[in-house]
């Protein structure tokens, strides 16, 4: 007995995946690039809805994919993905205010499923003006916000990426990489800030969502060492 007590206790060895999944390194990067290819996903789901109802027009020398999209589109909108979809739970640590409402999988495939309802509005649904269209996908945005987010950090986070995606916007279009049918803003379309608005949220949800999966797990390995 007293030989046996004596012995060390053997550390318990630890699969590569398992050490892959608890360094937070490496976590970083599996978060960025899973949200690196959902925002390509998306932007090619989106511009194929825009480019039915003829919103956007590139230069015919850069349509070079199948879904008629420029091909810088999709790996732009997957950075910026991964940038806005890191930076949530981010901002959420720095500020010491954990984001708590609606953690689960069912409310972030809902909030995309909206996400992706405004944006076929934007292109299908035939409104008077376009001020009428501007101020039913604001409010539409903002309810996106207050039903999957609710949180001050999101909505200073969605306002700021849609103030600097829609400058960007501005941009290409005024150096004609791109353009817009009908601009009625400063060359490009007013409604487009919403949209920006609630990709942001949409990429937010999903962030914080795998962060906290990713501290879940953590937590688990900690709590069986």
């Amino acid at each position: 007995m007293a030989e046996n007590d004596a012995m060390p206790t053997l550390p318990k060895k630890r699969g590569p995946y398992i050490s892959s999944i608890t360094s937070r390194g490496m976590n970083l990067v599996i978060r960025g690039v899973v949200l690196f290819f959902i925002g390509v996903f998306l932007a090619l789901v989106l511009n194929l809805l825009q480019i039915q109802r003829n919103v956007t027009l590139f230069p015919p020398d850069v349509i070079t994919s199948i879904f008629s999209s420029a091909w810088w589109v999709p790996p732009c909108c997957g950075t910026a993905s991964a940038v806005i979809g890191l930076l949530y739970p981010c901002m959420d640590r720095h500020l010491g205010e954990p984001h708590k409402f609606k953690r689960e999988w069912s409310s972030v495939m809902r909030c995309v499923a909206v996400f992706v309802g405004i944006n076929h509005a934007s292109a299908k649904v035939d409104f008077a003006n376009n001020i009428q269209l501007s101020l039913t996908l604001a409010a539409l945005s903002i309810g996106l916000w207050w039903t999957f987010d609710r949180s001050r950090s999101g909505f200073g986070l969605g306002v700021g990426i849609a103030f600097l995606a829609t400058l960007v916007s501005q941009l290409l279009v005024y150096n004609g990489v791109y353009q817009y049918t009908s601009p009625d803003f400063l060359y490009v379309r007013s409604w487009l800030p919403c949209i920006f608005f609630a990709g942001g949220i949409t990429m937010g949800n999903i962030g914080r969502q795998l962060a906290m999966y990713e501290c879940k797990v953590i937590a688990e390995k900690s709590h069986e060492d």
